[in-house]
Order: C-alpha cells, then sequence, then structure tokens
C-alpha cells in the first residue's frame, strides 16, 4: 500500500480546524499513517481539536511515539488492507486520512498483502501512484470509510506565496525555478517524480522512484554548489494523497548539497513545521519560496 508523499527522504505515496468547536467532540478520526512526521502533526492537531484519533501505523516505518498521540494504534505490516479497515471500523471510524509515506520500492519487495488487498489487485491497471492510491481510496470508502483531504482538516499546514526566510530568489534563480516547474509540469503526467533540480538554465536531475531526498543528493554529486530544487503538485491530482511534502529534512538535504534554493507549488504543498524550515533556512543561506502555479517564479 502507497500513501501521500513523505518530505525529504524518498520517493513515497501518500483533521477539523485547530478551534475546539463543539461540532468536533465525539468525532472519531482514522489516521492510516505512513513514515515521517506528517501522521504526528495530523494526530496532535485533531487531539487539539477534540477529535478522538484511531490511526493505523506500518511496522518499520510509522514513528512509534505515534501512540502517544492516538486513541488506539493498530500496527499493520505492509499490504494488510483488511486488518487496516477492521482495525477502524471497530472503533466506529466513518473518514479517514492517509498521511506519511510508505517507499515504492516496496512493491518489489517486503510487501505482505492479506485477502482484502489481493481482491483489489484486480482493479489495478497499473502501479501508477494516482491509479494505486484511487484504488484504494475507493475500497475504503465500499467498507464505509471515506477518505478525506488532509489540508481541508489541517489548513495551517498550507503553503502560501512568498519567501519562508530571508533570502529571495535572484534572477538567476527564478528563471531555473521557472524551467524546473515546466519540466516538473510536463513529467508529472507519466509518474515520473514531483521533483526538478537545475542549475543555471540545465536540468540536472529528474526525481523517480529514488526519492526526492536521494534525487537532490544525485543533483549535487553532478553539478555541485547553487543547485536550485522544484518541487510540484502533479497535474489532476487528488489532494487526498499523493500531495507534496517540504520540511525540516528537505532543507537539511538542500543544505548538505549546498544547495541555493527550494521552490514549491504555493496552496498545494504540505508544510511541516515552518519554523525550523524558516531557521535551517535562513542559518544556511538557502532560499525557501512557494510559488503559483506553473508560472513558476512569475
Amino acid at each position: 500500500m502507497v500513501f501521500a508523499r513523505a518530505p525529504a527522504d524518498g520517493r513515497r505515496f501518500f483533521l477539523g480546524s485547530s478551534s475546539s468547536d463543539d461540532a468536533t467532540f465525539g468525532r472519531t478520526l482514522g489516521l492510516v499513517a505512513g513514515g515521517g512526521d506528517f501522521p504526528l502533526r495530523i494526530a496532535r492537531s485533531a487531539r487539539r481539536a477534540g477529535i478522538r484519533v484511531v490511526a493505523a501505523a506500518h511496522r518499520g516505518e510509522t514513528d512509534p511515539s505515534i501512540e502517544a498521540l492516538c486513541d488506539r494504534v493498530v500496527w499493520v505490516e505492509l499490504g494488510q488492507l483488511g486488518k487496516i479497515i477492521g482495525g477502524l471500523r471497530e472503533e466506529g471510524v466513518t473518514e479517514a486520512v492517509m498521511a506519511g509515506g510508505l517507499p515504492k520500492v516496496r512493491l518489489f519487495g517486503g510487501l505482505r498483502p492479506d485477502a482484502k488487498a489481493l481482491k483489489l489487485l484486480p482493479r489495478i491497471r497499473s502501479f501508477e501512484t494516482d491509479r494505486l492510491l484511487r484504488a484504494i481510496a475507493e475500497t475504503f470508502e465500499d467498507e464505509g470509510i471515506r477518505i478525506v483531504d488532509p489540508l481541508g482538516i489541517c489548513p495551517d499546514l498550507g503553503t502560501r506565496e512568498g519567501a519562508y526566510g530571508k533570502r529571495v530568489p535572484d534572477d538567476a534563480m527564478r528563471a531555473d525555478i521557472e524551467l524546473g516547474f515546466r519540466i516538473a509540469k510536463a513529467l508529472g503526467g507519466a509518474e515520473a517524480g514531483q521533483s526538478v533540480c537545475v542549475r543555471g538554465g540545465m536540468v540536472v536531475a529528474i526525481e523517480a522512484m529514488e526519492g526526492t531526498d536521494r534525487c537532490i543528493r544525485r543533483a549535487g554529486e553532478l553539478a555541485g554548489k547553487g543547485v536550485v530544487v522544484v518541487k510540484v503538485a502533479m497535474p489532476n491530482q487528488d489532494q487526498r494523497f499523493d500531495a507534496p511534502c517540504v520540511g525540516p529534512g528537505t532543507i537539511r538535504t538542500c543544505l548538505d548539497i549546498g544547495a541555493s534554493c527550494l521552490a514549491f507549488e504555493a496552496g498545494r504543498t504540505v508544510m511541516l513545521d515552518e519554523e525550523t524550515v524558516r531557521r535551517l533556512a535562513d542559518a544556511g543561506g538557502l532560499a525557501v519560496v512557494g510559488v503559483k502555479g506553473a508560472a513558476g517564479a512569475g
């Protein structure tokens, strides 16, 4: 099973408001959790709002500290779809989010599909991220569990247009951002990844199965310092899952290779721990910027 991409460390598949509205009390949210910080942040936000959280967590991927943030946690192996659905239904869950990352490469090893997952396979014509995730979501909904948009539940994790720190892109960076956006959008429909690295008007690296982190590091090996990293949402991307994320891990990787700029699509990207992102970017002289749509830097 594959969920929304987690930030930084690999090609990965990926609630009410923060107020204590009376309507949230007594509500139960299902959380299908992969790796990274995103599931933890959703659990914290939901609990602050008085929402009861029941998580299905993946052994070897989900941070064990999720147990302290949820009312119940069911631990599963990758591919145990029936166990996930059964555990959520036992707790009365009727809506759930998919959050965090599970590496796509594990489709080629380590997958332990149960009967429910095996029944799903004939509905999947390919392992393209969007088709796979839609098929999984349909299976949940067939069982009475509606998959919802994490950003609709945690709007504070959404990104805006503009700089996230002291450094702003110069003309050369803006040109590379615009090129990166054009290439990434063109490749997005072909499932070639959400990240493109550019330097001096040349495409240095394109994300594939290896993931964002390795793509960035490969760009550093090939082009040295000054790389511009661009992350975008894929065309027609379903925001319930597979939303691109940026966070401290992404920033640290960019700083490790001496990147000059990280640009992402404003409004369609999840920001994890903005305060730390700003602090790290300012300390390392990295420009971090949200840009609108395929026009890139504008």
